[in-house]
C-alpha cells in the first residue's frame, strides 16, 4: 500500500501510522495509537533491564612477600566469592625493587590458581599493569 492512502486512512480511523519494522522490505507499518506503542516498548526496556544479571567483582589484594598463612585465608574469601557467583580480580601490587622479580607474583597466581581450580576458571591470565600483576577468575559454569 502506498504511504499517501495509509496515512488517509490513519486520518479517517483518527489513529497513527506507527513504522513497526523499518528493516524490512518492504517496511511494515501499523494503525495504532502511538503513545499506547511508546509506553509498551518502554515498558518492555524495563522489563528486560530488571531480569538481566549483573556480574558482581571481587578484588583480593596481596604483596609478593604476603605470608603463606595469609595467602590461605584470602584463597577462602575467594572460594566464598566464585561460590556466590561472582567473579574475583586478584591483584599482586609491588612496592620499590620488588618490580625486578615479577616471577615471584606469577608464581603466587600460579598456586592460588591450582588451589582454586575445582571451583574457579582463569578468564584472564596473570599480566602486568603498571605496578601490579592482575588474573581474573570466574566461577566454574
Amino acid at each position: 500500500m502506498r504511504t499517501s492512502e495509509a496515512l488517509s486512512i490513519a486520518a479517517e480511523l483518527e489513529t497513527d501510522l506507527v513504522e513497526v519494522a523499518p528493516q524490512a522490505k518492504p517496511p511494515v507499518c501499523r494503525l495504532m495509537d502511538y503513545g499506547k506503542f511508546l509506553y509498551e516498548s518502554q515498558k518492555r526496556e524495563r522489563d528486560a533491564r530488571k531480569s538481566q544479571v549483573k556480574v558482581e567483582i571481587k578484588e583480593i589484594r596481596l604483596r609478593p612477600k604476603t605470608s603463606e598463612h595469609d595467602i590461605q585465608f584470602k584463597v577462602q574469601n575467594v572460594r566464598k566469592f566464585l561460590a556466590r557467583g561472582a567473579k574475583v580480580k586478584i591483584r599482586i601490587r609491588f612496592r620499590g625493587r620488588e618490580i625486578t622479580h615479577p616471577e615471584v607474583a606469577r608464581d603466587l597466581l600460579t598456586l592460588i590458581s591450582d588451589q582454586l581450580q575445582d571451583v574457579a576458571t582463569i578468564e584472564k591470565k596473570p599480566s602486568m599493569e603498571g605496578m601490579t600483576m592482575l588474573m581474573i577468575l570466574g566461577p566454574m559454569a
